[in-house]
């Protein structure tokens, strides 16, 4: 159901479009003048604003400025009945998304309404899938690991080192990941993405490599593997720690000699790839427990890349909070919330555990649970309950 806010100065006409809209399933909020109506713009979400232009305290056209400074993706359809061409003119000139002349058509309106509407809806979905679809995210921070890790990108991104990049769960591996790749020289080739952790041990060699039709009972057709995948491009073994030591020798043959052969196959295949390897675990440790190869750790070691947990770069959260509240509140169709700098130091108390994934569930539990300001309460009700 879609919300309009109808901001008019004669209560009958306000009286009149409120039951035909609600007749037509919609739900209404209405304003007597441009000030409550600005209020009201300001407290809640709205998907269209019907907006008279000559009201007192603050007309139609002076609402529709300070309208789109709150949210500029919220159509505002003019209504008058003393307008002109000019009128009209300027309104549209101004960011309005239609002028209609009273008394309104009804056809019209009701026409401009559900296209407004779908308007409202295209948006928010072309900022989520712009997100989606947007090469590699920001990387948030002005912290001095922070800085040494962007500063480490910007030396070796340029060449093909292997790198291995370490550090928690939820800490941003992967988009360190991305970003080598997005300043190498290969960021026109594939970037392709593999879950060590995800894929059982038996089936581990067959992702990486590929496998020829009839190699094993479910191979019913021949399969290009993400090497093969992403020649001339960036390689990502994520949670390598995890790759079982079978998988481990092909994998460091593989940087070797730039071959590798599908699994029921017997032919090399040249692969120019470049490897970039994360893990949360200790690869010298899991080396002296027999559980990973020590020539492959040197192989992907070349550069190591140590990213912090959030609890080693604190004075990043204020950084972080505002990207993140400009996200979720994007996704949902909103305008973005405010916290209070109270809110944000008991953000920076809080011992995280999950790192920058916890930290942006928490941001949109506080968006989902707190009114337009997020407040020092709200963070000890939603993220850190008193005892």
């Amino acid at each position: 159901m879609s919300n309009i806010l109808i901001i008019d100065d004669e209560k009958a006409i306000r009286k009149t479009l409120s039951e035909i809209l609600s007749y037509e399933g919609y739900k209404i909020e209405e304003a007597s003048d441009g000030e409550e109506g600005l209020k009201k713009f300001k407290e809640k979400t709205f998907d269209v604003v019907l907006c008279d232009i000559k009201m007192p305290k603050l007309d139609g056209i002076e609402f529709l400025d300070k309208a789109r400074e709150v949210n500029p993706d919220v159509p505002v359809i003019m209504i008058s009945g003393h307008g002109t061409i000019e009128t009209a003119v300027e309104a549209v000139k101004k960011g309005a998304y239609d002028y209609i002349a009273k008394p309104p058509d009804l056809n019209r309106l009701l026409i401009t309404i559900r296209n407004a509407t779908d308007k409202t809806n295209l948006v928010a979905e072309t900022k989520v899938l712009k997100r989606k679809v947007s090469k590699v995210d920001e990387m948030i921070g002005e912290s001095g690991p922070i800085l040494r890790i962007k500063e480490t990108i910007d030396k070796v991104a340029p060449t093909d080192a292997r790198i291995l990049v370490t550090g928690e769960n939820g800490v941003g591996k992967e988009l360190v990941a991305r970003w080598v790749h997005e300043k190498s020289n290969r960021a026109t080739g594939p970037l392709i993405e593999v879950n060590c952790a995800a894929i059982p041990s038996e089936l581990i060699e067959s992702e990486l490599f590929g496998h020829e039709k009839g190699s094993f009972t479910s191979a019913v057709k021949q399969r290009i593997g993400k090497f093969e995948s992403a020649h001339g491009g960036t390689l990502f073994l994520d949670e390598i720690g995890d790759m079982s030591l079978n998988a481990q020798a092909k994998v460091l043959r593989a940087l070797q000699e730039g071959k590798i052969t599908r699994v029921g196959g017997d032919k090399d295949i040249s692969v120019d790839v470049r490897v970039i390897a994360a893990t949360n675990k200790d690869l010298l440790r899991e080396v002296d427990d027999k559980n990973f190869r020590l020539d492959l750790y040197h192989r992907l070691s070349v550069i190591i890349i140590h990213v912090p947990s959030l609890n080693d770069r604190r004075d990043d959260i204020p950084l972080l909070v505002d990207k993140f509240l400009g996200d979720v509140c994007s996704d949902y169709g909103i305008a973005k919330k405010s916290i209070d700098p109270d809110a944000l130091e008991a953000l920076k108390t809080h011992n995280w555990t999950g790192n920058i994934r916890e930290l942006r569930n928490v941001v949109e539990r506080l968006i989902i649970l707190s009114g337009k300001n997020i407040t020092a309460e709200d963070v000890y009700a939603y993220v850190l309950p008193r005892k």
